[in-house]
């Protein structure tokens, strides 16, 4: 049972009480945050400082902080907040590692990610190149079934739990396979429901045919046969054990103190729960490390996003298309779910992250959800996250179709003033290749200010939603002085910074974007920008951004967007104080 080691310090002057609570890595979280509590509460103290002295600190479920937490700051020196387990008892069968993977919390797990020595692992797939994936044949919308070469799939026609992971334009499709019946030198492949209707049934966006040129790659995952590459894993969930096949460097380190194996067992670590009319308020996490999550639903039902990794939770195509005033016709309906992030936030007022690291993650990173006002992140680094790094704002409430203008009557709803700056993105989106480093919603006076985002699988900054050019709750955003490079590692239809949607005094400026990746497996190779004000984009001003050419594009755009000076002409100062800075 773990007990809280605790030294509390008072301190009192005519300006303020305060309070430090000290903590060590065998003691309770969740009894420090009560104890903090009782501390504000029976006026003990008006602010407490929970200290995490160095270690990692292993959760069974959330830490959460509600409005009796407002006012308390939690610091760390070298402190990690995990959600994972440490798989030990490993044993030589050949040349794999072999061991049984514990209950947790009295249940057996599973899992989507797995780290060796601190370096994610290679879920055991196919292609160790992604350029030598697979393509499609033919894509059977009415029967349900996507046809392949037999060769792709041959391996894995007896596999009980394989995963198909296919390349669809701006998203990826993870599908679970139910069945592979192999016909000549081809190979009828079904899937699971749900997301079996949702993949046929969704007409954006689709996968490529032969006929386009371009056909849609794909891998495959999540079977034992795959395993054939150092760095790769596969978990027998029937047997509750785990195979690896080592590098050979982890070889030579097996059974002294670097070794270390690490399967995430929670989906969330920190969740920030207030009201609109009892909001947290005023709650800041200096100089600690989130690690260690996954996220489940593509293992139990798939995942079919739209964009930015919302997932689709109902979709079809309209026959005949819908008549929209002010807006183009609209051939298709949407509903949509988000992931989990290690750390979400609903009614929160300023709840401010600094110097902190977010990493090793298998949902998102940090997401101001619903409700949210103010709230700063700075000085952050956002690294090997699965999905979405930095995420804010509604991507349309679940009971609104997608393409509906989201201008709530109670604007508490809405995400307004938070800041992110001075922080770094690097490897972020590396499984959800259609994700983004920051992505933004429907959100007012948010700030996006001198940021560095590089080596991320599609678009850097995406600020805006909707696909609608009336008005809604989107107002005043800034983009301002990021530097974006090597991005679109693996999708097109893409660019440095995007923007949906009509936004009323939004500002994108002194940007610097460059350096593009060049997959040989996109729909288009062409398809790629550096600024890109997509559908209903209205009233945004770009202006003094930095790129290589005015390689732009304005699609279905609304009124009042002011482009000025953008391109390679730029000062080159600009270009000089771009990204992180401090």
């Amino acid at each position: 049972m773990k007990r809280i080691l605790l030294l509390i310090c008072i301190v009192s002057s005519l300006q303020m009480q305060a309070a430090d609570i000290y903590v060590t890595p065998d003691s309770s979280l969740s009894d420090a945050i009560r104890k903090a509590r009782e501390i504000r509460r029976l006026q003990q103290s008006e602010r407490v400082t929970i200290h995490l002295s160095a270690g990692t600190y292993h959760l069974y479920e959330p830490l959460r902080l509600r409005p009796e937490d407002s006012g308390l700051t939690i610091e760390g020196d070298n402190a990690i907040i995990s959600g994972g387990i440490h798989i030990t008892g490993w044993k030589k069968r050949g040349k794999l590692l072999v061991a049984d993977v514990p209950d947790f919390n009295g249940r057996p797990i599973d899992f989507r990610q797995m780290w060796i020595n601190g370096k994610k692992a290679v879920r055991a797939r196919d292609v160790s190149d992604f350029e030598q994936m697979h393509r499609i044949r033919t894509y059977d919308k009415k029967n349900q079934i996507l046809w392949v070469p037999k060769t792709a799939v041959e391996k894995i026609v007896k596999a009980p739990y394989a995963e198909m992971v296919l390349h669809e334009m701006w998203c990826t499709s993870n599908l679970r396979i139910k069945n592979i019946d192999i016909q000549g030198d081809s190979a009828a492949v079904t899937f699971h429901s749900p997301e079996a209707k949702l993949q046929f049934d969704h007409p954006w966006p689709s996968p490529m045919t032969p006929n386009t040129g371009h056909p849609s790659p794909f891998y495959l995952t999540n079977a034992k046969e795959l395993l054939d590459e150092p760095g790769e894993w596969y978990h027998d969930i029937r047997e509750h054990r785990i195979y690896y096949a080592p590098r050979t460097d982890e070889r030579r380190e097996m059974g002294n103190e670097k070794w270390t194996a690490v399967v995430p067992v929670l989906e969330t670590l920190i969740e920030v729960i207030g009201t609109a009319e009892h909001p947290v308020s005023d709650i800041t996490i200096k100089g600690v490390t989130f690690s260690h999550t996954t996220w489940m639903r593509p293992s139990e039902k798939g995942h079919v996003p739209l964009q930015a990794g919302m997932y689709l939770t109902e979709a079809y195509k309209l026959r005949p298309q819908i008549d929209r005033p002010n807006n183009h016709k609209l051939d298709n309906q949407g509903w949509l779910g988000r992931a989990d992030a290690a750390v979400t936030l609903r009614y929160a007022n300023d709840v401010n992250f600094d110097d902190c690291r977010f990493e090793h993650l298998g949902g998102s990173g940090l997401d101001y959800v619903v409700g949210c006002r103010g709230g700063m992140v700075s000085h952050c680094t956002f690294s090997d996250i699965a999905m979405n790094g930095f995420v804010c704002g509604s991507f349309s409430p679940e009971g609104l179709e997608t393409h509906l203008p989201y201008q709530p009557s109670d604007f508490r709803e809405v995400c307004t003033k938070q800041t992110i700056k001075q922080s770094e993105f690097v490897d972020v989106t590396n499984e959800d290749w259609g994700c983004v480093a920051i992505c933004a919603g429907y959100v007012s006076e948010i700030t996006i200010d001198h940021n560095t985002i590089h080596d991320v699988s599609y678009t850097g900054i995406s600020v805006g939603w909707g696909w609608n050019r009336d008005l809604t709750c989107m107002k005043d955003n800034i983009i301002h002085a990021n530097l974006i490079y090597n991005y679109a590692n693996h999708m097109y239809d893409c660019a440095g910074i995007y923007t949906l949607g009509n936004q009323p005094g939004t500002v994108i400026s002194e940007n610097v974007i460059r350096d593009i990746a060049t997959p040989s497996y996109v729909h288009d190779p062409n398809h790629w920008f550096y600024l890109y004000t997509d559908e209903g984009s209205s009233n945004i001003t770009l202006r003094d951004n930095w790129t290589p050419t005015e390689k732009f594009l304005k699609n279905a755009n609304g009124p009042n967007n002011i482009w000025e000076n953008n391109g390679p002409q730029v000062n080159e100062n600009i270009k000089k104080n771009a990204g992180k800075t401090e």
